[in-house]
């Protein structure tokens, strides 16, 4: 389950579900990075950085859910309220409110799913991990698969 985790948060740093939290106004003059950022002016802030930077992460564009066990990214948080290197759902105040229930529904499906069926690449139909916007952020080409069923033994029903 620790391995499990660590892929949906890879995933999650890798191809985070949106790149822009929600728009802040500055409500007076402030200093941000080394810009001046002027009152009333709205900021869109682009999240992705935080995964794609090769400081905070070692080969950022590799997926690596290892690091999220032992390396870079053991002490990270998806949250973004600690060790601040990613913030898929936000963070602060306008954080996501379905994050907690969302994210246990990816680590179910995907459990489940892993568990139940036997997944073998599609021959000559590679996935394409480019992303591409829609409401959210997606695939280019999304992973195709023949999914086979496992030992009825092993299913467990929910």
């Amino acid at each position: 389950m620790s391995y499990l985790s660590a892929v949906v948060k890879e995933t999650f740093r890798r191809h985070p579900p949106s790149h822009f939290v929600l728009s802040h106004a500055a409500t007076k003059e402030t200093e941000l990075g080394g810009y001046t950022i002027p009152a009333d002016a709205n900021l869109e802030i682009y999240t992705a950085w935080l995964t794609e930077d090769p400081n905070a992460w070692k080969n950022p564009d590799e997926f690596i859910p290892e690091r999220f066990l032992e390396g870079d990214g053991v002490d990270v948080d998806i949250t973004g309220t600690r060790n601040l290197k990613m913030m898929p759902f936000g963070a602060g105040r306008r954080i996501c409110p379905a994050l907690t229930l969302g994210t246990l529904h990816v680590h179910m499906l995907l459990a489940q799913m892993v568990q139940a069926f036997k997944w073998v690449p599609v021959p000559d139909s590679p996935p394409d991990p480019t992303e591409t916007f829609a409401f959210t952020v997606v695939m280019k080409n999304p992973l195709r698969a023949v999914i086979l069923p496992r030992s009825s033994s092993t299913v467990v029903a929910c």
